[in-house]
């Protein structure tokens, strides 16, 4: 058109000199219009070819693009199987009054792409330099191999880290958006949270458990613990172990209310924030995948299922003058009495002559029946994957010798949380409540079943008070709390005999007795006794006074207020009322005994 019009110009120059041609005045408009429309319509072309590239590359690296899901359609095998799927950020796990116990943190994870490495050993070697846990010759062979497309080189890097190598601008060398699983107090509640690998799936402990509610659930996961109980807890106890030379120690403390756990403590423990560095002794839980013959603390069961049997009253006794013959075996006393015993006397002395006698009265049947209700005879139904099942003697093979060793805490091995569940039953009522380690929301939450009476309940608290009034437990009292309970003193199996050696020096207790509220369990295992202890390892000397610190520094935290423990009112509920010994400051005229 131009060119028409430039011709048509030179053609009638010399008739026209300037515009104001009639012919003239038509072409010029249409021109400007045509050349205006043309303009506009190529740049909505090119507005629409941009806002189509916008588009697709927010549709790429915004909407559908994942890198491990693009690895994946890269390569297979092993490598595959290595690349985590990032899905919503692993919920918290916090203690029962919000504090976290375990978050999660995203971090940049370096991967390559073989392909585009230009130098694979000065790659490497720069890598190394900024990595020295990486080996030379792996990352080398990494950054060199051929046919894929994707190796992971290092996860969750820290910023300085992920900056530097950053900054090294190697080709190849690609960051990914990963996250890393946090425990903010170390060790201390190792055993009961877990841990989770490098791709976010929970290992062990509640992290295990709850593995899906975890990974699908925004809201944290809260747990009965009191991160300042455990801390008590645990520093008790080591402090302990450390003075006594053992080879480790366990505690649990339980609300007998509501089988909530506030705390719980193996030791030694691990770190699971570097939990492949951890030993298989570090990773194990005592308290729940251990299972012990635990002593004289079954003498408590045994009292109570004779007296909700009907078989005994406090009035009742037994001659412990002499040991008892079974076949090979000889059952004696530690440091005996050697006279008539009555059932009170049988507990504050720690009686197994007396406890024997008094499971045969039960008979094996009875025995067998009330073990199984306190739940002995299955694993704990606790929220941990770590759980043993308890050993004992099948029905078949359940005689005499096993009816009277077991009521003195000889041949049934159990876990402590076992152990503990069955004491808070004795002391709250009657009533067996599943431990466990997650807080109960609301009272409708709280589901029990009755083992013993009321009254044989009390009457248990009353027998636990007189221990630690006048026995064995005289060392667990705190001043105010009405700290009841029962030492226990058993010898270690080892190369399939007992040890006079080894032992587990325990103490289980409750607390305050009078309206009981919660139960303590703490184990030492092989103690070594001291100038202060005379030499003695025994429950006594050793798990006594644990349970006594223990006690006295977490009954305030756990809004327990002290009481007069001379109070009538108290000492009703407390003190042991029978005719036949001298006990709790009540002497009687003795009774004729069995």
């Amino acid at each position: 058109m131009i060119q028409k019009l430039m011709e048509h110009l030179r053609h009638n120059n010399h008739h026209e000199s300037d515009d104001s041609h009639p012919r003239m005045q038509g072409i010029l408009p249409e021109f400007v219009e045509t050349a205006h429309s043309r303009i506009f319509i190529l740049n909505l072309f090119f507005i629409a070819l941009f806002g189509l590239m916008v588009l697709r590359v927010a549709d790429l690296t915004i909407i559908k693009y994942k890198p491990t899901q693009f690895c994946a359609s890269l390569e297979t095998g092993e490598e595959e199987s290595e690349k985590a799927t990032l899905q919503t950020k692993r919920g918290e796990i916090v203690d029962r009054n919000g504090i976290v116990l375990a978050t999660s943190l995203f971090t940049a994870s370096l991967y390559a792409d073989p392909s585009e490495i230009i130098d694979p050993k000065e790659s490497a070697k720069q890598l190394v330099s900024l990595l020295p846990e990486l080996g030379l010759a792996e990352i080398e062979a990494k950054l060199s191999v051929e046919n894929k497309r994707f190796v992971w080189l290092q996860r969750h890097l820290t910023p300085r880290q992920h900056h530097d190598i950053n900054a090294l601008g190697i080709p190849g060398l690609h960051f990914e958006k990963t996250e890393k699983r946090v425990y903010l107090h170390g060790p201390l509640a190792s055993h009961v949270l877990g841990f989770s690998d490098t791709d976010s799936n929970g290992i062990a402990g509640v992290e295990h458990s709850f593995n899906d509610y975890l990974r699908t659930n925004s809201k944290p996961l809260q747990l009965s613990l009191d991160i300042r109980i455990q801390h008590i807890l645990r520093e008790e106890i080591l402090q302990t172990i450390d003075k006594h030379k053992a080879i480790g120690g366990m505690g649990t403390v339980m609300d007998v209310q509501t089988g909530e756990i506030v705390a719980m403590v193996s030791l030694p423990d691990f770190d699971p924030n570097q939990a492949n560095l951890a030993k298989d002794v570090e990773r194990f839980n005592a308290n729940t995948a251990g299972v012990y013959e635990l002593g004289s603390g079954l003498k408590l069961l045994t009292a109570a299922m004779a007296l909700d049997s009907g078989k005994v009253t406090f009035a009742s006794g037994y001659d412990a003058s002499h040991p008892i013959t079974v076949g090979r075996q000889q059952i004696h006393d530690y440091r005996g009495q050697k006279r008539y015993l009555t059932l009170p006397e049988i507990i504050v002395h720690s009686s197994n002559i007396g406890a024997a006698k008094m499971a045969m009265d039960v008979g094996a049947v009875k025995q067998r029946e009330y073990l199984a209700r306190f739940g002995l005879f299955k694993p704990t139904r606790i929220e941990l994957p770590e759980v043993s099942r308890p050993l004992f003697p099948s029905t078949q093979n359940w005689k005499d010798v096993n009816t009277m060793t077991i009521a003195f805490g000889h041949g049934m091995a159990v876990s402590p949380v076992q152990m503990l569940s069955a004491i808070s039953t004795l002391v709250n009522g009657g009533i067996l409540y599943r431990p466990t380690l997650v807080k109960k929301q609301s009272s409708e939450e709280i589901f029990g079943e009755r083992v013993i009476s009321e009254k044989t309940s009390l009457q248990s608290c009353k027998l636990m008070r007189s221990v630690v009034l006048e026995g064995t437990g005289r060392k667990a009292a705190v001043p105010g709390y009405l700290v009841a309970g029962k030492s226990g003193t058993a010898e270690k199996i080892k190369n399939g005999r007992y040890s006079k050696t080894a032992n587990l020096a325990s103490f289980i207790g409750a607390f305050p007795i009078h309206a009981p509220r919660y139960v303590v369990f703490v184990m030492i295992d092989e103690p070594k006794g001291t100038k202060e202890t005379a030499g003695y390892a025994t429950g006594g000397w050793i798990g006594s006074p644990l349970a006594g610190r223990v006690i006295k520094r977490i009954a305030p935290i756990l809004g327990i207020q002290p009481v007069d423990e001379n109070d009538p009112s108290i000492l009703k509920r407390t003190l042991v009322n029978y005719t036949g010994s001298k006990l709790n400051g009540v002497h009687l005229a003795a009774v004729k005994t069995r």
